[in-house]
């Protein structure tokens, strides 16, 4: 998963090979995020998902939503946007089956190493992914400081797959 600002930085992100892109410019307000939700979603060739509003991708057909640990819960936002996908961010065990008891389809956590996005976070490890993993049956997406090197060393601990800002520059 490929997490950018805009919807160019998107485009060039599944040309680097993403997967699945989450949109999430926290610095845009809704109409300057729903008009770069309107470019990226028909253009790209992956699923797009929307950090937090469930509102935007609604609106602009996205594939779901990403949710911040704080946000709201992942059974309103299944209400809010019906079959599309839910995932949350998580930084423990509790809430990744707290995540999966409610309905999200995938959860990312981290940051399982440094992280120049998340600096004032301490960094988790690949233990602490692996009992992630191990604790859901849902996909665990492993965050924060992922390189290609280490992605890895995030499957060996259970992960489904990662989520990088960096990595998809």
């Amino acid at each position: 998963m490929a997490v950018v600002a805009s919807a160019e930085a998107g485009l060039y992100a599944i040309r680097k090979g993403a997967t699945i892109v989450q949109l999430r410019a926290p610095d845009l307000n809704a109409r300057e995020l729903e008009r770069e939700a309107n470019t990226l979603v028909p253009a790209a060739s992956v699923p797009v998902v929307v950090s937090s509003r469930c509102d935007v991708a609604v609106a602009t057909g996205a594939a779901g939503v990403n949710l911040p640990e704080r946000d709201i819960s992942v059974a309103d936002a299944r209400t809010l946007i019906g079959q599309r996908l839910v995932g949350r961010s998580v930084h423990s065990v509790e809430a990744a089956v707290t995540a999966e008891r409610e309905g999200a389809d995938y959860v990312v956590f981290g940051p399982v190493w440094p992280s120049p996005s998340h600096p004032d976070e301490e960094p988790q490890g690949t233990s602490a992914l692996a009992t992630v993993a191990r604790a859901v049956r849902i996909p665990v997406l492993a965050i924060g400081g992922v390189t290609l090197e280490r992605a890895e060393e995030c499957a060996g601990a259970g992960a489904a797959g990662y989520a990088a800002i960096t990595l998809f520059r």
